[in-house]
């Protein structure tokens, strides 16, 4: 079977992440990407930018937000051509976006939305609003043949992760599954010690990176790092 898919990088904006959270001696800026996936079924969103938030929560990021309309339209795509929506998890500047999308389906880990429903977690507005329609999910789903999402906590407890196969090679949008490109190659290389046997001690990698790396993937895309993970010695 022939597996054909389109995976386009959207601009979002970007937040600046204060020192004490960057764990920096300076404030760091970072940008906030979505994910278009065009494949034969129709059209997934990958989570949807920066949204409205208090004034707290503002003047804390100082995001600079792009349009969610502006970027899809830059894609040649419009609100209603989008198919389904996944979020990695619901914080602020990953689910800003959801309102506009309203009608349409929102797949979610259950663990994920129960805790952005107890309050505390995120901006209430962006998670409950009039139309929105969860399809909740728990562990590891096929969303269309070729198209998985995988659970990934760290980040938050329901952070989730989706895999496109496709003929010229996997695709993963890991979205906040780790922080940045580097960070996945570390897990990656403690992964391959592993596997190959080394003798303690070795270095943690996280548990659900065995069954990314089950894929071959030969990209692995992030929602805060525009560096792309590629394998070792991928030309």
């Amino acid at each position: 079977m022939v597996n054909k898919a389109e995976v386009r990088r959207l601009d979002l904006g970007y937040i600046v992440r204060p020192a004490s959270e960057a764990g920096t001696p300076r404030p760091r800026a970072e940008p906030v990407f979505g994910y278009l996936v065009r494949r034969p079924e129709g059209i997934v969103l990958f989570d949807t930018g920066i949204g409205a938030v208090d004034p707290g929560t503002e003047s804390h990021y100082r995001p600079r937000r792009r349009p969610l309309e502006d970027a899809l339209a830059a894609a040649g795509i419009a609100l209603a051509d989008i198919s389904v929506v996944v979020n990695c998890h619901l914080h602020f500047d990953h689910c800003g976006g959801n309102p506009l999308l309203s009608g349409k389906p929102v797949l979610v880990q259950a663990t994920e939305l129960a805790t952005a429903r107890r309050g505390g977690y995120t901006i209430d507005g962006l998670v409950d609003f009039p139309g929105v329609d969860y399809k909740e999910i728990t562990g590891e789903t096929e969303l269309w043949p070729g198209v998985r999402i995988i659970p990934t906590p760290g980040h938050t407890e329901g952070h989730q992760s989706l895999v496109i196969e496709q003929d010229d090679g996997t695709v993963v949008l890991a979205g906040q599954a780790h922080d940045f490109a580097s960070y996945f190659a570390a897990d990656q290389m403690a992964h391959r010690a592993v596997r190959d046997g080394l003798e303690a001690p070795l270095p943690a990698h996280r548990p659900w990176m065995e069954r990314l790396l089950a894929f071959d993937p030969r990209r692995v895309l992030f929602a805060h790092d525009s560096s792309v993970w590629e394998p070792p010695g991928a030309t």
